[in-house]
């Protein structure tokens, strides 16, 4: 899987402390608050942002020539940042009333508080099979992002239960154009299009035909609009253990073991939950492991041995680059706009 964020050069050792800045001009170029650090050796910001992005139409995106813009909500508001990485130093700007806290909370966002020691030691690290390790090395400055936004995360992820991502991915860029927000300085500063997903209160508010117009189904919109009455609490997941998280989240009736798994990933850096219930994990990562297709029970069993940092392995699985073979028919794509 290549990353659609461009792939940039790195160098350098360790974090530096930020220095945050808040200019006193409004949409005149200066950023709202800025900080910068060192990047670790060998980082990669394109493969570590790379699981947040739904897609090259994802309009919380836009690209950027040494890295990318994206857009979100913080609890004081909404931001637009953009993030860089040039000559070994990452760079976040942000500019809207949420600059200070994405500013602030950039290094979890750019994986900078993943720790991969525990994987990368000895003995473990010669326990895993020799694909994974041949990944590892050609892969040193990957690390996962932990954006701490729960209904960021789960929202579009709810929307990929149990159809194409091309099918979900296309209903998620419907949604945002017609009720998400335009970022802070989108078309000034930032690029024109750069788009904040709706809050909880305003995705609760889409009409029931704009669910059926974008050709997402009842099952999943029900599911959406069960667990963003409890958007609060939500919420308060990312401020939680991994395992809490998705404890908290499998309570919402509708939501199971890959939907939690899908957002953890993404929220807490999770660095052992599997999707379980994928349509096509399993059957890749038993070809992948023993040359053979395997069921979910399977595949929990053959990932055992590495319990704790199982979801790194399945990463580095997808970047050794294995060519499974398709299994079964594909998923049809289903249209229910004109019904």
């Amino acid at each position: 899987m290549t990353p659609s964020l461009p792939s940039l050069r790195a160098s350098g050792t360790a974090a530096r402390r930020p220095t945050a800045v808040r200019p006193a001009g409004r949409w005149a170029g200066a950023a709202d608050a800025e900080a910068t650090w060192e990047a670790p050796a060998h980082y990669s910001l394109a493969a570590t942002c790379f699981p947040l992005q739904r897609g090259d139409g994802d309009p919380t995106f836009a690209p950027h020539p040494a890295g990318f813009w994206t857009a979100f909500r913080t609890p004081e508001g909404t931001v637009s940042l953009l993030i860089t990485h040039v000559d070994g130093m990452l760079r976040v700007k942000g500019w809207g009333d949420g600059a200070g806290h994405a500013v602030a909370s950039a290094p979890a966002l750019l994986g900078l508080t993943d720790d991969w020691a525990a994987f990368d030691a000895e003995p473990f690290h010669t326990s895993l099979p020799h694909l994974v390790r041949q990944a590892r090395r050609r892969n040193p400055g990957l690390r996962a992002p932990a954006t701490g936004r729960v209904v960021d995360a789960l929202v579009p992820t709810i929307l990929e239960q149990k159809v194409t991502t091309l099918e979900a991915r296309r209903a998620y860029r419907y949604l945002l154009r017609r009720f998400g927000s335009p970022a802070p300085a989108a078309g000034q500063v930032a690029p024109a299009g750069l788009t904040v997903a709706p809050s909880a209160a305003e995705w609760l508010k889409v009409p029931s035909w704009e669910w059926h117009r974008s050709g997402v189904g009842p099952q999943r919109s029900d599911t959406i609009v069960r667990a963003l009455r409890s958007a609060s609490g939500l919420e308060r997941l990312g401020g939680k253990s991994a395992e809490e998280a998705a404890a908290g989240l499998q309570s919402i009736p509708g939501i199971g073991v890959w939907t939690a798994a899908e957002v953890t990933q993404r929220t807490h850096a999770d660095p052992d939950s599997v999707a379980v219930g994928d349509f096509h994990l399993a059957k890749f990562v038993g070809f992948a492991l023993t040359g053979e297709r395997t069921d979910d029970a399977g595949m929990l069993r053959l990932l055992e041995p590495w319990r704790g940092q199982r979801q790194r392995l399945v990463r580095m699985l997808y970047l050794a680059e294995v060519k499974a073979p398709r299994f079964g028919p594909r998923m049809t794509i289903q249209d229910h706009r004109g019904h």
